[in-house]
């Protein structure tokens, strides 16, 4: 029994690769390059300026007093 042809010569599969289909390939390239981005990219940002924002609110504030009795709008 062989070996698949991408373990016995995996450059010159990638070269195939790249030639009859592009577009796996590519998409297989990018997908792969993402993960070791991950630790690269935030100090990057920080550097450039670009900060995160403010977390959303959660809650409303509720005023401490009592509240005003609305009038003119009856039904």
């Amino acid at each position: 029994m062989s070996t698949p042809i991408f373990w016995s010569t995996p450059l010159k599969y990638c070269r195939w690769a790249a030639r009859e289909r592009p577009a796996l390939f590519w998409s297989v390239v990018i997908g792969a390059t993402g993960p070791a981005l991950m630790p690269i990219v935030p100090p990057i940002r920080y550097y450039l300026g670009d900060i995160d924002p403010k977390p959303v609110p959660t809650t409303y504030p509720v005023p401490s007093g009592p509240r005003k009795q609305l009038s003119g709008y009856d039904d």
